[in-house]
């Protein structure tokens, strides 16, 4: 075997890691995953690779995002054999981009450590929801915002979201997936309300989010707003652990994946 062979075969095992993030308006998509019936946005995006790498690489992604939510920071990895990878990181970002529909773009994509896993190496998430609080609905956003044409009590929407904030069992603000999760218990560390005219947005983070919890917290604080619950009621709700004792779910179209983080020593 000549020593080009040889180098050539060591190229194709050695492998590169990149990290994306990706933007995506959610409306048009069945969720971020790669769907049996329907579009995930995940398939977009690993169509767009397969254009680019001939080893068409699997899209490891940090979170799920549930039909109709959108995203701003989601994380994504992918691994490539080093011999498919002659671009820039730009050029990539760039590369892709022209392959992607317009509702979805990579924002930015950076060479990633060969041990980091945008899932697992995740320490934390924050989400925004944002709702017109007019009696008109404002059709600029009318796809990334919920309407709530009635006044809100926003004094007593904050008192009550101080009460999410910390270590709880959140079973009582998250659907059943169908499936088994390990714990329903997750550390809260922000949860926000900001007013700027009609548009209220709220700021969730977290250390993980149950299915569907984002939308239980915020469609509970908007009944609390419409004087459905008394702020006081947050801690009883989830020391019952049921689904029953909170507010409703909020729609998906106000949710985004605003950004991830990750602790320093597994991400660049």
């Amino acid at each position: 075997m000549s020593i080009y062979v040889h180098l050539w075969l060591i190229l194709l095992v050695v492998s590169l890691k990149f990290k994306l993030t990706i933007a995506y308006d959610g409306t048009g998509y069945e969720g971020w995953q790669v769907q049996k019936i329907g579009t995930g946005v995940q398939e977009k995006v690993e169509a767009a690779l397969a254009k680019l790498f001939p080893s068409r690489p699997r899209l490891h992604s940090s979170s799920r995002t549930d039909t109709g939510v959108h995203a701003l920071g989601m994380r994504a990895h992918f691994e490539v054999p080093s011999a498919e990878s002659r671009m820039s990181s730009r050029k990539l970002v760039l590369a892709l981009n022209a392959w992607l529909p317009e509702d979805v773009r990579v924002v930015a994509a950076t060479r990633a450590r060969k041990d980091f896993h945008a899932r697992f190496d995740a320490a934390g998430k924050q989400y925004r929801y944002f709702v017109w609080n007019h009696a008109v609905m404002n059709p600029l956003i009318r796809r990334s915002a919920w309407h709530v044409p009635r006044p809100l009590d926003l004094k007593a929407m904050r008192q009550a979201a101080t009460a999410f904030i910390g270590k709880h069992d959140f079973q009582s603000f998250s659907t059943n997936t169908g499936y088994n999760t390990a714990s329903t218990i997750r550390t809260l560390t922000r949860c926000e309300l900001r007013r700027s005219g009609s548009l209220l947005t709220l700021i969730i983070e977290a250390d993980g989010f149950l299915y569907r919890m984002c939308r239980g917290i915020v469609g509970t604080l908007v009944q609390v707003g419409l004087g459905k619950f008394p702020p006081g009621e947050i801690k009883p709700m989830l020391a019952r652990k049921d689904r029953r004792v909170a507010g409703m779910t909020a729609p998906a179209k106000g949710l985004v994946l605003w950004k991830v983080f990750y602790h320093k020593k597994v991400s660049r």
